[in-house]
Formats: C-alpha cells, sequence, structure tokens
C-alpha cells in the first residue's frame, strides 16, 4: 500500500517552492523521513505529494558569519554532532543532536525536520529556543523570519503555510562568557523519546549570573521557558540554595501530561532534578562532560552529506511505471514497479535481496541498515525513490568473493548469533564502524551499535565480534 501518490524530486529550491505552491496543502516536505513515513504509515498524517529535498544544494551550510551561526535545515544530527562550529558556538545543540535517536536516525534525521514536526519532545527545539533561534522561511512570493518562541502555535502546529519552507535557521553565537547544556532523560539508553528535556543558557559576570534562559521540553503543548526560574537567577551566584530554588521555580512552570511514557508528576520532578543537574554542571564547568570526544557517526569516509542532484525534477507516480535507477552491491538496477514502496521493500521484494530484515518498521530495530551513498541510514525509513541515482551496500555486498567481510567471519568466530535476525543491521553498522575507526574503543563500539537491538539480549558476543574484527585487521 503506497502512502502517496506522487513523489518529486527537485534540484533546486526555487523548483520546490513552485511545487508547494502548486500542490498546496496536499504536499508535504520530506528530508530524512524520520518522523513523516512513521507518521503517514500510522496515519496521523497525510499527503497525496512528497517533495524530497534530500539532494537540494543550498540547505546542508553550517556557517558562522558575523555573531551569527547559520544552518540550513539539511543539517543532519550527525553533523550538528561533529561540527566544530556547532560545537564551539552553540553546544546544547550540539548535546541535543548526540541524544537523538542512533547513529542511523542521526543520519537521516535533520534539524529543520526536527523543527517542522513541532512535538514538545523533540529534542533540538529546547536548546534553539534557549539560543534565541529563528527561523528562515521562504515560499515563491515572500522571505519572513520568525522568532523560533513565536514559531509553535500549539502541539504539532506551526506559523508556517503550505506554501512556505524551512530554508534556514540562525541563532547568535554563544557570548565568551556565556555557557549552556542540553539534558535529558529517556525511558532507555538510546532511541527514546524524552521524558522531560532542558536546555540552559546562562551568562556570568563576576560570578554572578547576569542573564540566564530556560526551556523545558515534553511539560507542555509546545517547549516553553521557565521566566520565573530565570529571573530568580539574576543578580545571583550559583549557589546551592540559588539552583535549588530555580529547580523548583522551573518545575512550577511545567505543566505536563499523563501518556505512556511518564505521569505528570514524574515529569515536574524530572523537571527539579534536570535543571537541578543542568544549573549545578554549568557552576562547576562540567557541562562538557559525557560528550564524545570522537563520536562514530557511520558515514565512514564521507562527510555526513548525500550528493546533490543537478537536472531537471524527477517525478515518480505511486502507481506509475517511471523506473527507479540506482546501484546495488555494485550493479546497476532498474526497478518498474516499486515508486510506493520503501526501500527496505524494494530492496526485499523486486531484488531478492533479503539479508537486510524488517523488525519494526519504525526505525527502533536497526535490523534493516543499509549504505545508501556510504552513509549508513535504516532501508525502512526510506521512500524506495529516494534511491534513485544512488550506490547502496546491503548485508549481501559486504563479502568480496568467496572471503567474507572480516567483521562476518568475526561473528563466525566469535558465535555472535543466537536467533540472527537482528545481525544483519549489526555487520552492516560495525563494518562502517571498522571503515570510519579501525580500533575503536569499546565505548565507540557500544556507541556505534546503538541503533541496533539485539531480541536475544547477544550484546557481549556481538560487541566482541566487533573488537577480535579490529584486532585482526591491526
Amino acid at each position: 500500500m503506497a502512502f502517496w501518490q506522487t513523489y518529486y524530486t527537485p534540484t533546486s529550491i526555487d523548483e520546490t517552492l513552485r511545487l508547494l505552491a502548486e500542490h498546496g496543502p496536499a504536499a508535504r516536505v520530506v528530508a530524512g523521513g524520520t518522523d513523516l513515513l512513521v507518521e503517514l504509515r500510522q496515519g496521523t498524517r497525510k499527503a497525496e505529494v512528497l517533495i524530497d529535498v534530500s539532494r537540494v544544494g543550498g540547505l546542508d551550510g553550517i556557517t558562522a558569519e558575523g555573531n551569527a551561526l547559520r544552518l540550513g535545515p539539511l543539517v543532519s544530527h550527525s553533523r550538528l554532532v561533529a561540527s566544530r562550529l556547532v560545537s564551539e558556538h552553540a553546544f546544547p545543540l550540539a548535546q541535543a543532536a548526540w541524544s537523538i535517536g542512533g547513529p542511523q536516525i542521526r543520519n537521516q534525521g535533520t534539524l529543520g525536520g526536527n523543527l517542522v514536526t513541532a512535538s514538545p519532545a523533540n529534542d533540538t527545539i529546547p536548546p534553539l529556543l534557549a539560543l534565541g533561534a529563528t527561523v528562515v522561511l521562504r515560499s515563491l512570493y515572500a522571505t519572513r523570519q520568525v522568532a523560533l518562541a513565536d514559531f509553535y502555535r500549539g502541539v504539532r502546529k506551526v506559523d508556517m503555510a503550505p506554501e512556505e519552507m524551512v530554508v534556514e535557521v540562525r541563532l547568535p553565537l554563544l557570548a565568551a562568557d556565556e555557557r549552556g547544556i542540553f539534558l535529558k532523560l529517556g525511558l532507555r539508553r538510546a532511541q527514546a523519546i524524552s521524558v522531560v528535556n532542558a536546555a540552559v543558557v546562562l551568562r556570568v559576570e563576576g560570578g554572578e549570573v547576569q542573564g540566564a534562559r530556560i526551556a523545558l521540553g515534553s511539560v507542555a503543548p509546545t517547549v516553553i521557558r521557565a521566566a520565573a526560574a530565570e529571573e530568580a537567577l539574576l543578580g545571583s551566584a550559583l549557589t546551592e540554595d540559588a539552583v535549588a530554588q530555580a529547580a523548583e521555580l522551573a518545575a512550577l512552570a511545567a505543566a505536563p501530561i499523563d501518556d505512556i511514557r511518564a505521569g505528570a508528576d514524574y515529569r515536574r520532578q524530572v523537571v527539579r532534578v534536570l535543571v537541578r543537574r543542568a544549573l549545578t554542571a554549568l557552576a562547576e564547568g562540567e557541562e562538557r562532560a559525557g560528550f564524545p570526544a570522537q563520536p562514530p557517526l557511520l558515514w565512514g569516509r564521507t562527510d555526513g552529506r548525500f550528493p546533490r542532484l543537478a537536472g531537471r525534477t524527477i517525478c515518480h507516480r505511486a502507481q506509475g511505471d517511471e523506473p527507479i535507477e540506482c546501484n546495488v552491491n555494485g550493479e546497476n538496477h532498474i526497478v518498474r514497479g516499486a515508486n510506493g514502496k520503501s526501500l527496505l521493500q524494494m530492496l526485499r521484494d523486486d531484488l531478492g535481496l533479503v539479508g537486510s530484515k524488517e523488525g519494526c518498521n519504525e526505525g527502533e530495530c536497526g535490523a534493516c541498515t543499509v549504505w545508501l551513498d556510504g552513509i549508513a541510514v535504516l532501508a525502512c525509513l526510506v521512500p524506495a525513490p529516494r534511491a534513485h541515482g544512488t550506490r547502496i551496500v546491503t548485508v549481501e555486498g559486504l563479502a568480496q568473493g568467496d572471503a567474507l567481510h572480516p567483521l562476518q567471519q568475526a561473528f563466525v568466530d566469535e558465535g555472535a548469533v543466537q536467533c540472527g535476525y537482528c545481525i544483519p543491521g549489526f555487520i552492516m553498522s560495525g563494518a562502517k564502524l571498522l571503515e570510519e575507526l579501525p580500533h575503536p574503543s569499546r565505548e565507540q563500539i557500544l556507541y556505534a551499535i546503538s541503533g541496533n537491538l539485539c531480541r536475544c539480549t547477544g550484546y557481549h558476543k556481538i560487541v566482541r565480534a566487533v573488537e577480535r574484527a579490529a584486532e585482526t585487521s591491526s
């Protein structure tokens, strides 16, 4: 069953805006697809037309100009983590990006998508709100800027017309006397939606707080500022009493709901804890503790950006016969009849490559991990037309002739297989890690496979297999 009728792949911003103006509310922009594809399958969003901007040039920049950081909407969460500019001048945003999903989700998901999806639990919104971000919107007719604080109108509602798209996010650079931090609580260490998240930015002069911005997520219909807590901090040192008072006032600002992840009372208590921890870390200069110095990104030898396209807009109709032309495991393929499918379905049903598994179909388990233009992604969250003009590697393509990939051999030698259903995904993640970091630490291995789930709990052998492959390649 197709969840869209027409799939456009434009190659310019102007062409994207023309398509938005033509199709209006029937169209949705898609880039990473990590939220939208799940919502389309669940029926919480509908779209007759998808406009894929993932390969439009000019939308993935990370630049500093004057006192502003300028971020394109196609900047992936992984690139936010890896960016020196973001780490130096907007560190809470880098922390938030690192907390999102697992490596494959971070490679696919984009800053613009996270903002426009507008969930109050989305992790990039609180740091951008605390950092004073502005959203730049364009249509065929005008360009306008909206302060992020005014962009959200309610749960999953934004101040953006159907014919508009986000073309840039701007935020002031943190000043020399400013520091910030982002913290979240999820129900597991990775792949977790925030129960509560918080971003705090302080300006401290002479040991006293001269400016404070505290943003809280997943505790109200939209991300909110804790104004009373901010005001209470002004003019005071970050003493234990001042921190406790601010944490209490922040908890009072929250208006959470009871849902499947947590109750309202629990969320208020978590706000107290997170704000206290954040302020304490800033007072002690420990806000960067725990942020990895060399995080595994699973983008191998690429720079984390998917190649851009040139030429005319490509159109694939769900019931049409337009070809999807791609290279899979070193062989060129022309696939017809897959325009309404996911990449995972196309690989399995049309190309007979059944190594990639459907575990959850929501981006939660990693069993469908493949490499798209050298970057690890989840095939269940990639529309098949997105594969047009790309190079794909599946687990079937790792072996060289009769010789297994070193990691495949290590899985055999270590007995790192139980039911085996999740193993192709683990191998694809692990092999990309070894390409990127030939001698990873155990911590880096754990980070790298955090987007993959083993239902048999065979993690020890899996980790040992990655270590063995690294040792073998020494």
